[in-house]
């Protein structure tokens, strides 16, 4: 069971947004209308009930969905600087053939095609956003010998990690482990580009970064960042800028307590009709989890 179910992305114009994504990752809008009241009370802000919102999926059709809520971008804010969700990756057919796309776009690529060291299986990239947001875009060449991955079953398909930066790795592995009751995955030690661009790091410098799984289902990445990261600056009472919200679905949602308000049946398609609630991890992380 695929657990991964959507990302909430905040932005300036979610209408602009989508459009983006529609001409450029081949994505289709599914979904659009103001943020409920209710719904931004659940996720513990309130100041987002009734912004606009877009909700678009795959080309491939698959019902993983990327959401862009109304939202103000403050100055100061910088991505892969601050703690809380850092990065969305994207799962592609031919990483080259995307590079190629992502040239004529208004992405800026700030990671050309590049194979990581020890992991062949992957073949990634990195784009920056208009809307500061970071977006991985990866072809899977094999699975690893722990779990698998997916296969793209359209030139840019869905959302198949999640990534995290976290002040204590650690502690949010604990986090996860006991709220969620996910499994730890693969540790490791690698050069990590993107941080040490956003730090202005020596390129060799080494970070750790951890996965957690559901089975063979490996669809969440934490990385330990830098001394010099700082929380995410955002508007009083709404979402924080960047990617706000993870939402997965969990086969066993009865066993998890600590909601921000209790868990309601949900109509929109993020939810499809299934009770979901939300709840903070280490470092005010929203995560948002819908019954399986």
């Amino acid at each position: 069971m695929e657990l991964l179910r959507a990302a909430t992305l905040t932005v300036a114009d979610p209408e602009a947004t989508a459009a983006r994504y529609v001409e450029w990752l081949d994505y289709s809008v599914v979904e659009r209308g103001p943020i409920p009241s209710d719904l931004a009370a659940a996720w513990g802000c309130p100041a987002s009930a009734g912004r606009a919102s877009v909700v678009c999926r795959p080309a491939s059709g698959a019902e993983v969905f990327l959401r862009f809520v109304e939202g103000a971008m403050p100055p100061d804010y910088k991505p892969l600087r601050t703690y809380g969700w850092a990065a969305v990756e994207i799962c592609t057919q031919d990483t080259h053939a995307v590079n190629a796309r992502m040239e004529r776009s208004p992405f800026q690529i700030i990671g050309p095609p590049k194979e990581l060291d020890g992991l062949p299986a992957i073949f990634p990239m990195q784009v920056k956003g208009p809307d500061q947001e970071i977006v991985y875009l990866t072809q899977i060449r094999n699975n690893l010998p722990a779990y698998d991955l997916p296969r793209a079953a359209s030139l840019i398909d869905k959302l198949f990690i999640i990534v995290l930066a976290c002040s204590d790795l650690q502690a949010s592995l604990n986090w996860f482990e006991t709220e969620l009751k996910l499994s730890s995955g693969r540790s490791m030690d690698l050069i990590y580009t993107m941080i040490n661009a956003a730090f202005d790091l020596p390129t060799d410098t080494k970070h750790t970064l951890a996965t957690m799984v559901h089975g063979r289902d490996c669809f969440l990445e934490l990385d330990q960042y830098p001394d010099a990261t700082t929380t995410r600056p955002t508007e009083p009472g709404a979402l924080p800028p960047g990617i706000a919200i993870t939402t997965f679905r969990h086969p066993d949602f009865d066993a998890l307590k600590g909601w921000i308000t209790p868990p309601v049946a949900r109509k929109d398609a993020v939810y499809g009709d299934k009770r979901a609630g939300t709840l903070r991890a280490p470092d005010g992380t929203l995560v948002e989890v819908v019954e399986a």
